[in-house]
């Protein structure tokens, strides 16, 4: 049966609309129009008025190289840190599916890093993982050089994307525990029933019945990623060394605010948000077609 909820006067339900649309105006399509429009002006850096340029914007940020190596950087980070975070969810929600000893007590604790705010597990990642402290430091008095994320650039990339995957993997373990608790047991009882092991119910039944929770989980990572990396790049690493984390994200500051070019910033930011929309319509087109919703 189909209910639906309706107001007997309709100036009640539009104005319970108008503070979520004012909300919207007021932090994206205010902020974006603007950037837009500085995309195509150049920007005194204090103030005094503005000149149309045109596209001579995205020709300087389309033709500087650095450009281009953070986008390659932001692809790596991207797909590292979705692949692991949602590796590491599915893994969690299987283990508390199954009702192991302990497993109230594992739900409870792997929703808490979602809770932590990005710069505090930045702050926190960037002590675990000091070259000069801890483990590492003890690791690098029998092997030096061994762990230095602060000269090797790889190095610091592995560990951003471990922060960025240990905080928002609580997001995909959420997700993927509501997926496994919505199939139906007697189909999980009557694989058993038919010989079938964990691993082959697990591979055979139960994934593919996730596959619209992959779906969902795969562009919302991918699209957080991208936009809700600062925070962490900035806690840790400030895009270095030699420029190895400097994402589109961090650029778009480091260049707004440290280097002033505002109009160069903007450009960028219009840029990051077609980037963004792109493999956001590439997925509906080319994953979309493979999920099953029944």
């Amino acid at each position: 049966m189909d209910r639906r909820v309706g107001f007997k006067a309709a100036w009640l339900g539009a104005l319970l609309v108008v503070p979520q649309i004012l909300l919207v105006f007021v932090f994206f399509y205010w902020p974006a129009g603007g950037a837009l429009y500085w995309a195509f002006t150049l920007e005194q850096p204090w103030g005094g008025g503005n000149t149309f340029v045109g596209l001579d914007n995205f020709k300087a940020v389309l033709g500087d190289v650095a450009y281009w190596e953070s986008i390659v950087m932001s692809l790596v980070f991207a797909f590292g840190a979705t692949a692991l975070s949602m590796g590491l969810g599915l893994l969690f929600a299987l283990f508390c599916d199954r009702q192991l000893r302990g497993h109230k007590w594992y739900q409870t604790a792997l929703v808490w890093p979602y809770a932590v705010a990005a710069p505090a597990a930045g702050v926190a990642f960037r002590f675990l993982f000091a070259p000069e402290a801890g483990v590492f430091a003890a690791l690098n008095k029998i092997y030096p050089g061994l762990w230095d994320p602060y000269q090797l650039g790889w190095q610091a990339m592995v560990m951003v994307i471990l922060a960025y995957s240990w905080k928002y993997v609580a997001y995909s373990f959420l997700f993927f525990l509501a997926g496994l608790q919505a199939i139906p047991r007697s189909m999980i009882e009557a694989s058993a029933m038919d010989g079938a092991g964990p691993l082959r119910r697990m591979w055979d039944l139960q994934i593919p019945l996730l596959a619209p929770t992959f779906f969902f989980l795969v562009v919302i990572n991918l699209t957080d990623s991208f936009v809700d990396s600062f925070g962490i790049i900035d806690m840790t690493t400030h895009g270095g060394p030699s420029r190895a984390t400097n994402l589109m994200v961090y650029k778009i500051y480091f260049d707004g605010f440290r280097g002033l070019d505002y109009s160069g910033a903007a450009t960028q930011s219009v840029l990051l948000m077609a980037l963004v929309m792109l493999l956001t319509a590439v997925q509906f087109r080319w994953m979309e077609r493979r999920v099953h919703y029944k």
